[in-house]
Order: structure tokens, then sequence, then C-alpha cells
């Protein structure tokens, strides 16, 4: 985890910020947030406000907050199954510090666990001893396997894990008008939509997008879910008073990008941050129709014998877009009724597969994306819980053409009053509202179809009419509607 990573993640400096301030730190030594304050280009509370954000590392076993017992397994677990022999190997795999994992090492020598053999030549410090499992060691670890085959970071406490969600609340972080105009930069919507969008962002409560098909709900959620540009922490797994819930999850979280090679003295003081939370961007879930009930619960592994945490738990203190909704084989209800508790009291319920219920602070913006009237999806009472509702509506034909022509002359192609005349002609005919999605379809069909001509790609009356021959489909009587999409 290095400062500079975070900086630039966060928008307080630039690569190219990092390393000058790199190249200064190692001409005259000290911490790279030192350089950075000396070189003018941060001041110390700033980098002091950025190192205390960050979860702080424990120094002792207890400070964990988690069972001595298990961190004790964990080792022994990571020796069984990883060969590992030195402490820093095993210090590393667990993301712990050598000040907790040395005083576990040294008890599961007192057990008769564990056993020194020579000194390393290689792969760890200077002389630092290997280690090897005795039998009684490997009876231990074989038992300990048996109880849960997780091995990897150790877990964080249920509670640190709490603390930390309402600490990154989504609602931190304001989404100013010049954010949201820049995040719609390459989008044409209308100023009242983003005036009705910002109000709703802000206030990190649930959103009800519906409209149309085709008139970008999708893509509206999907913006906003990435408008953000905070810095999160997120636990490899969570300690559940014994069980192991995996939280991070690489499909899921995207973790702070490394800004270039920057020597370990340009960490962000490892002695001072907790190793067991990866910094993150806050995560955007989007589920669809594969959407169950289930999904929404936690997942045991019976033969692993640990969790995986449920979508809308990797999604907290970020966007979880329930696109499609009505359309998921789940009944609307049923889903809706999962949500009545964790949108009116802000907690969320788990239960583990002993039965024993855990609370979880419900800190994320979920958004229903579809293309069904509100009224055939949730009764009056759970509309009033869903704060904010957007409608999409189809373009007017000015912001169509608008539309028509940006996409147009950005995938290289030029429309002519004739080919744009003929297109609307064709939808009037037909009988088909505009949508926002049209112009994006048909200039993808006349590309696909230049591209098999061997042709420079241009707009023809041909090409044009065939990309509107595939948007348009028959009915059984002969007339003509409009494809829908989403």
């Amino acid at each position: 985890m290095n400062l500079g990573d975070i900086l630039v993640a966060k928008g307080l400096a630039s690569a190219g910020d990092i390393n000058r301030a790199l190249e200064h730190q190692r001409e005259n030594g000290g911490r790279l947030g030192a350089s950075l304050v000396a070189l003018g280009m941060l001041t110390k509370e700033q980098i002091d406000r950025v190192l205390e954000e960050a979860p702080q590392a424990p120094l002792t076993a207890a400070a964990t907050g988690v069972d001595p017992a298990l961190l004790l397994e964990l080792v022994v677990k990571g020796m069984y199954t990883e060969n590992l022999e030195l402490a820093s190997q095993i210090a590393e795999a667990l993301k712990l510090s050598s000040t907790i994992v040395n005083p576990l090492l040294n008890e599961a020598k007192e057990r008769k666990f564990v056993e020194t053999l020579t000194a390393s030549s290689g792969g760890g410090s200077l002389g630092e001893l290997r280690l090897s499992l005795t039998r009684a060691g490997r009876e231990f670890a074989a038992d300990a396997m048996k109880r849960g085959q997780y091995f990897g970071p150790a877990p964080v406490s249920l509670k640190d894990f709490q603390d930390r969600i309402l600490r990154q609340r989504v609602t931190n972080e304001l989404v100013t008008r010049q954010r949201l105009e820049e995040g719609f930069a390459g989008l044409v919507m209308t100023e009242r939509f983003l005036s009705r969008l910002g109000p709703a962002i802000n206030s990190g409560n649930a959103i009800l997008i519906y409209g149309p098909a085709g008139n970008g709900k999708t893509t509206v959620a999907e913006i906003v879910g990435k408008i953000f540009e905070n810095v999160i922490y997120v636990p490899y797994c969570v300690d559940l008073d014994g069980e192991i819930m995996k939280v991070y999850d690489p499909a899921v979280h995207r973790k702070v990008a490394d800004v270039g090679e920057q020597q370990g003295a340009a960490s962000v003081r490892r002695s001072r941050v907790d190793a067991r939370w990866v910094a993150c961007h806050r995560p955007m879930v989007i589920t669809g129709g594969e959407l169950t009930i289930e999904m929404l619960d936690l997942k045991y592994n019976s033969v692993a014998k640990f969790y995986e945490a449920p979508l809308h738990v990797k999604a907290l203190n970020g966007t979880f877009l329930i696109d499609d909704f009505g359309r998921q084989r789940a009944k609307p209800e049923d889903i809706l009724n999962r949500w009545i508790v964790p949108l009116n009291s802000r907690v969320d319920y788990l239960t583990l597969h002993t039965g024993k219920s855990i609370t979880i602070p419900f800190d994320e913006i979920v958004i229903f994306a579809t293309n069904m009237h509100p009224d055939d999806l949730m009764d009056p009472a759970f509309q009033r819980r869903i704060s904010y509702k957007l409608e999409t509506v189809a373009p007017p034909e000015d912001l169509f053409r608008k539309i028509f022509d940006g996409m147009a002359k950005k995938s290289g192609l030029e429309l002519t009053d004739d080919i744009y005349k003929q297109v609307l002609d064709r939808v009037r005919e037909r009988e088909a509202p505009l949508a926002y999605f049209q112009p994006k379809f048909i200039i993808e069909q006349v590309h696909a179809s230049c591209k098999f001509e061997g042709t420079k790609p241009q707009f023809t009356a041909d090409n044009v009419e065939d990309a509107l021959c595939n948007l348009f489909i028959k009915k059984a009587d002969g007339k003509m509607f409009g494809v829908k999409r989403s």
C-alpha cells in the first residue's frame, strides 16, 4: 500500500509529482510525504489527513480484535498448506507485522507445533531461521483445516468492519454540479435531469430510474457508480465469531492503481497502516435478471467452511445497481421486501448457518433501473421508501439530432440532412418513439456494412435502410414497431 498511489487516486497529486518526490527522497532520504511537503506539492496537514484515514496497524495480537487462537491456526495452516518456512513469509501472507507473528510462532514452539531448522540462505532476512512443523503441529493443522480451509490475510474484527463502514460513508463525499457535468460529458443530457440527479446522489438514498427502453437508464446508473473520487478501505475478510467471511473481490473492487516503482521507503509507513485492508475506489456492483433472493444472503461453502460476502455487502460504501428491475427470477415484491429494513434503518442483518444473526451498517446507493412503470412493481408504501424517482423520457427531436450528429462525428461519419431525414421518416412511418440508443445502433450497423463491403465508412441510403430493418421488425399484422432496448 503506497502513499503515492493513494494520493494520485484521491486527486491530490499526479504521477509526475510522485516521481519528482521520489527522486528528491532518493537524494535526501526521509519519507515520501516529507519530500512532497519539501517540494511544496502538498502540506503536512494533507499528508497527515491521508494517513489518518487509513486503518492503523495493530502491534499485538490482542489489538487485532481477533481471537489469538484463530491467528495461531492461520500461522500453522500457512506452514501446512503453503510450505511457509520463514517468519517473514508468514507475516506477508497474513498481512500482519512481525510484532504479532513472532509471539504466535513462539507460542507454537512452546506447544511443540513448530521447530527451528537452519538459517535461510535466501528468500528472507539475512540469517532468518527456517521453521518446520512437528508431527504435533501437522496434526494440529489437519484438525484446523477440518474446521475451516481458509488461509490468507488475517481477518479484521466485525466491530472494526462496522466502524470502517460508518467512517467512509458515501455521503462523506460531495458530488458537485461540475463533477456531475464532467461525468456526463460524453452524453447529451437535459439540464433538468442532471439538476434532479445531483441531490439524489448526495443523499445516499435509494434511487429509482424508470422510463421507456433504450433511453440510458443503465448508462446513467453506471456513471453514477464511477463518479466518486474518494479512496476507501476494504478488508480481505472479516471474523464473524470465529467464522471467516471473505469481502475483498478483485472482480468487484477496483484496487488503487500503482503509479510506478516506489521503493520501500515510499510506502505508507508500513508500521502504521493495517495491510489487512485494501485501498480501493468506491465499488460499483451491477446485477440484472440473474438476481435471486439467495444472492443477498451469506454464501457458505460447506466444503471449505467459510463464507463469501453477498453482492450488496461487497458494494458497501459504493453503489449497487439492480438493472432491468422486474425481470428477475425472483418476484419484485420479494426483492423489495428484502430491502425494506436496510433502506429504512440503514442496517442489514445476515444469518450464519449456525442461526446466529450479525448486524452490518447499510451504506450504499441502491439504484433500481426499470422500463416498467413503478405502479406495476411496487405499492405506494414502498414507493415512499425510495426518496428519488427519476424518469428517462424519449429525446425531443432537436436533442435527438444533436446526439446523432455528435455520435456520427465521433465515429468518423458525416450525418447529412438527407440521411437524417431518411431515419426520421422511417421512425415516424413505423410509429416508433425516438430513443437515445438509436443513433448508436445505426452507426454500428453502418460501420459493419462498410467493413463487409470493403468501403470507406460512410452513410448511404442503402446501408442506413439495412440498419433500420434491423432496428425495426414486423408484427404479425404487418405493422412495424421499435425493438426496445434498455
